[in-house]
């Protein structure tokens, strides 16, 4: 199963087991497989924030396919592999309200949570009440809290950690106008539209935005320094990017988006390769001219 087949990127390998269970009893069943054959296993959502190797993954690649969503008034309770689009329409025709800031996002809710998906000042913990997880050590079904998540910017103790499978998750969320929050997702789709490369493949945002609190004296006063709320104040990566004079630079098949600085793009059958070192070149290049160290915020597989 060639997991370009499976990446927002279209770009990957080969992955020499691959399964997509849609029960607890066949994930654990995929993970004794891959134990028993003394190899890797990754998880995989939507494989929208994901670079995969050009190589073979040696391992079991494991898509879980628990998408099923119900709600009990204000209560919301949804599978980790439900897209964050279908969650969204699910809570609109409820008129359920918390969620609008997550219009246009794309991958699954699994994937939302383990990296603490943000946008437009709003971000995925903000309503979760709830997680239950499968630790893959112990086998066991693990449920935590809001606070037991550990949720930190783009981060969580699943991503920490890296040792669970999210299977599930609970919201509350609000009444709400339902004409009202239909505008306010839309809004956010239109804003996506309009400032994203979405007509080539990618992974979204590649580095995360950067504390500003972590930043160089000189930065802070460089002239016309832009600052946004993600929740808390950062300078956007596209800002970085955009002023080291980064846009349209190539490596190979990959590109740094002219639409969008943070965005790299497959315009000519990249390979994971090309991408990576494009990725490097950006970070040195914005290393030596701000003295800041961009982060990845896709995953490298």
């Amino acid at each position: 199963m060639s997991l370009k087949d499976f990446t927002n990127y279209k770009i990957g390998g080969k992955a020499r087991y691959f399964y997509q269970p849609d029960r607890i009893e066949d994930v654990i069943d995929a993970l004794n497989f891959a134990e028993a054959k003394g190899v890797p296993f990754f998880i995989l959502g939507a494989g929208t924030n994901i670079l995969a190797s050009d190589d073979e993954f040696p391992g079991v690649v494991i898509k879980p396919a628990f998408r099923h969503i119900g709600a009990d008034e204000e209560r919301v309770r949804a599978g980790a592999g439900l897209l964050m689009s279908e969650l969204i329409d699910f809570t609109v025709e409820r008129g359920l309200s918390g969620l609008e800031w997550a219009g246009g996002l794309p991958g699954t809710l699994g994937g939302a949570i383990r990296g603490n998906a943000g946008a437009f000042g709003g971000e995925i913990k903000d309503n979760i009440t709830k997680v239950t997880s499968l630790n893959t050590k112990t086998k066991k079904v693990v449920e935590r809290d809001r606070a037991a998540c550990n949720f930190t910017y783009r981060s969580s103790v699943f991503k920490i950690e890296g040792d669970e499978i999210i299977l599930s998750a609970e919201f509350e969320l609000g009444k709400g106008d339902k004409d009202a929050i239909k505008k306010s997702i839309q809004e956010k789709v239109d804003f996506r539209i309009s400032r994203h490369p979405l007509d080539l493949p990618s992974a979204g945002s590649v580095f995360k935005n950067v504390d500003l609190r972590s930043v160089p004296k000189e930065l802070l006063d460089r002239p016309g320094l832009v600052v946004k709320n993600d929740p808390f104040p950062v300078i956007p990566a596209a800002y970085l990017i955009t002023q080291a004079g980064l846009k349209g630079m190539k490596e190979g098949g990959a590109m740094v988006s002219e639409k969008h600085a943070n965005f790299i793009v497959n315009f000519d059958n990249a390979t994971s390769n090309d991408v990576r070192k494009l990725i490097e070149k950006v970070k040195k290049e914005v290393a030596s001219r701000f003295g800041v160290a961009l982060e990845e915020e896709i995953l490298l597989l």
